[in-house]
Formats: C-alpha cells, structure tokens, sequence
C-alpha cells in the first residue's frame, strides 16, 4: 500500500508509521542480541532458528531476519541458520553474505555457538532439548549460556534455572 501510494505522489501516513515501528522493533532485537553478547560479536558465532517471516512458509518479504542478520554479520558475527521451510528462500535473499552457514537442523545450528536466537514460532522449536543444546554451546564468561528468543517461545525462569542468561521481548 505504501509503495502505491508514494507511486502516486499519494502519503499513507498511518501505514508509513507502521513500518517504521516494525522496522525499529527489527533493529531492537539486534541491539538485544549485541548487548547478550556484552557488545562483543568479532568472531562471535550464533545459531539462528526461524528465518522465515512466519511459520509453516518459506515467505521471506518482510522477514525479521533479512533486518536483524546483516546487522549482526557488520559486527562481526559468524552464524550457524536453520529454518525448516525458508532455506532455499533465504539464500535467495542474503546470497551477498559470507559469513552466513545454512545447517540441516536444529542441534547442528547449535553446535559450538556463542549464542542461540530464536525468529520465528516454529512447532519443533516449541520442544527443544535443552540439556543436549547446551552441551555444544560456549558458555559466557559468567557461565552462563545466552538464549534470545524473540518469539517468547519458553518461560524465562524455568530458563534462568537451567543455566541461561535468556533474553525476549516485552516481558
């Protein structure tokens, strides 16, 4: 509608608001992200799961992630993505980064990460075994095994108890 609209000179300023609030809450979670991470992400490896707009799609217009990815890669970061529909999609869209691997599952995603980040409300993520995550995760210098899950997923006392310093949104 936006993009009609500033076609024909029209302003849609209530939808032009909107995107801007989404696309502020997409830069948000990257600076959540960097300050888990304590603002060190050079060389910082970080699994992702969810990478498509929503779940149970592989639609990456408009995806968190195509935000969110970029920003943490100018940090520095290395990334370890799984997405269980939107692979081939977000290869499409994020083709010009090199420090992005694309995995074949979620535990692989995992292994040897600096940190987790959820993106997407996938049903499997819904279940994770946690005790096998973190045994391939490095913990943070407080022992600590950082969690950003920005689907509020999980609870975060239950996540506290289990050793992870675990980051969401609004709550």
């Amino acid at each position: 509608m936006a993009r009609i609209a500033a076609d024909h000179s029209e302003p849609m300023t209530i939808v032009e608001a909107v995107i801007q609030a989404n696309q502020f809450q997409k830069e948000r979670v990257a600076r959540k992200i960097m300050q888990a991470m304590e603002n060190q992400l050079q060389g910082a490896v970080i699994g992702v799961l969810g990478l498509t707009f929503k779940p149970n799609t592989d639609d990456m217009r408009e995806a968190a992630a195509l935000t969110i990815l970029p920003q943490l890669i100018e940090q520095g970061a290395i990334l370890q993505v799984y997405d269980p529909e939107g692979m081939h999609e977000a290869k499409k869209y994020l083709h010009a980064y090199e420090n992005i691997f694309y995995t074949e599952g979620v535990y692989q995603s995992c292994q040897g990460v600096d940190a987790l980040v959820i993106l997407t409300e996938w049903n499997q993520f819904r279940s994770l075994n946690w005790d096998k995550i973190k045994t391939g995760m490095r913990p943070r210098a407080d022992g600590r095994f950082v969690v950003c899950d920005f689907r509020n997923i999980y609870d975060p006392i239950p996540m506290a108890q289990a050793g992870f310093h675990y980051v969401c949104i609004g709550r």
